[in-house]
């Protein structure tokens, strides 16, 4: 009996394997041999008073928009617009590693700190081979059914088959200057952030096998599809939806999912009572600067380009981030009598989340409301209802980002300017509220079904002897060395 013990993980960790080999042989050639279809096109933008496209003010997924091909010969690319974009590409990517893994990493129990950050640096890998088999498409491609657009890109630009280094792309007539190519690079680090957030809820107890195969399943049959809604031609946007940089598909997204995460996978054993206390506040600091830093890649880069859109954006960020970190702050020092580094860094997080969507539709002072909001909002949720419902949610992944998020999105709402950028037709702090819903609750339906598959086939949970004893040696056989 022992032996057979033993022996089910093992047999738990193959079936998982086979079951992802078999989903990528079943997908891969469906994707190859399907009809091919418009490469990313996104619904037409509003236009400013000018003329002149508004797009580049729109979220990045929203604003560039491929057209049919044009001749070689027509497709110029500004060499400013495209080097602002490969910065913002590298920038975002800098979020998840080495950024988001260092925060996380320094949050959680030191026998853990080296799985913490692994599992940021594989998803990485993981999310950028999605991306590129039919997350792409999927997300920002045009189905060619009309009605079916409204929910997916459909399967025409699969391994990115019609990527092209020479079509231009138009808005509102306006021909954009950034290649594909780069367009395709810059969505794809939202991509592979979005799935890594979730980890900060289920920290120190889930298995690295069913990180892997959730970030495949998450990947293609949430974030995609809600990404294609909002930003690639989908019904959300049709709305009105006002969504920068990622409010609604990234932090909602992946806050609402880490909430499921946590409450199906369970707390960490001795929650409570053990102390939990973070290994090094440090690494969580560098972490949240580096997250500050890139995050001007995230909303900035979200102007498609080098222009004023992109410096409003960039100031929003700041300004927001800093409101968010003091306010965070002077919530903590009144309610616990000290302000901690811990709480300035996920002030700065609330912050950054909150201002994603509205960082291209605000004035700065709408900034300086919206990060004050959440950096106490923010604090409430992340301490007192999470002790009020007695989930574990390790590192705040639902109390920053799916909160933060929320507030972010319905603030955008409330502050939105005309004068700053051109706003969709339908807008409004009800639209914003539907498309929060609309993202709740399909992220968490899709989320719990996928954890479902990952538990009868890998496992979700490791096992009580390989918790207590971390997860760097008993997943990967490593340790931090004092």
């Amino acid at each position: 009996m022992p032996q057979m013990l033993l022996a089910m993980p093992r047999v738990r960790r193959a079936a998982g394997l086979v079951s992802a080999v078999l989903l990528a042989i079943c997908l891969i050639p469906a994707m190859a041999s399907a009809q091919a279809a418009p490469s990313a096109v996104s619904p037409t933008p509003a236009v400013n008073a000018t003329g002149t496209a508004a797009a580049v003010a729109v979220a990045p997924a929203t604003a560039a928009t491929a057209s049919a091909a044009a001749p070689a010969s027509t497709f110029k690319t500004d060499s400013g617009d495209t080097a602002w974009m490969l910065v913002s590409t590298a920038l975002v990517l800098m979020m998840t590693i080495p950024g988001l893994a260092l925060f996380y990493g320094g949050m959680v129990r030191k026998r853990n700190v080296i799985a913490t950050v692994a599992q940021s640096f594989a998803i990485t890998a993981v999310a950028t081979l999605v991306w590129f088999v039919a997350g792409y498409s999927v997300a920002l491609g045009t189905d060619p059914s009309a009605w079916a657009n409204n929910w997916w890109g459909g399967l025409g630009n699969v391994f990115l088959k019609q990527v092209s280094m020479t079509k231009s792309y138009t808005i509102a007539g306006t021909v954009l200057t950034i290649p594909e190519y780069v367009y395709m690079m810059y969505q794809m680090t939202f991509a592979i952030i979005t799935p890594a957030l979730i980890c900060g809820a289920f920290a120190e107890r889930f298995k690295f096998s069913a990180l892997l195969l959730f970030t495949v399943l998450w990947s293609l049959f949430v974030y995609a599809p809600i990404a294609h809604w909002v930003w690639g031609g989908g019904f959300l946007g049709g709305l009105g939806v006002m969504d920068f940089a990622g409010g609604t598909v990234v932090h909602v997204n992946a806050g609402v999912a880490g909430l499921v995460c946590a409450l199906v996978v369970g707390k960490r054993r001795g929650y409570g009572h053990d102390n939990m206390a973070p290994n090094n506040l440090v690494y969580t600091m560098i972490g949240a600067s580096l997250l500050w830093v890139g995050w001007f890649g995230f909303n900035a880069g979200s102007a498609l380009g080098a222009n004023a859109l992109a410096g409003v954006a960039m100031a929003n960020t700041q300004v927001a981030t800093a409101a968010a970190t003091i306010a965070w702050m002077a919530v903590e020092w009144f309610h616990r009598k000290k302000p901690t580094l811990l709480g300035l860094a996920s002030g700065a997080v609330a912050g950054l989340v909150a201002i994603t969507p509205a960082s291209g539709f605000v004035t700065p002072c709408g900034a300086l409301w919206i990060g004050l909001i959440a950096g106490a909002v923010c604090y409430c949720s992340a301490v007192f209802l999470k002790n009020a419902l007695k989930y574990d949610d390790s590192l705040d992944a639902f109390g920053v980002h799916g909160v933060g998020g929320f507030v972010g999105a319905i603030l955008t709402g409330v502050f939105a300017d005309a004068g700053i950028n051109t706003l969709p037709k339908g807008h409004g702090v009800l639209v914003q509220f539907e498309s929060c819903i609309v993202t709740i609750v399909w992220t968490a339906v899709v989320t719990f079904l996928i954890l479902m598959v990952c538990k009868f086939t890998t496992g979700l949970r490791v096992t009580e002897e390989e918790e207590v004893y971390g997860l760097d040696l008993a997943l990967h056989g490593e340790a931090m060395h004092d």
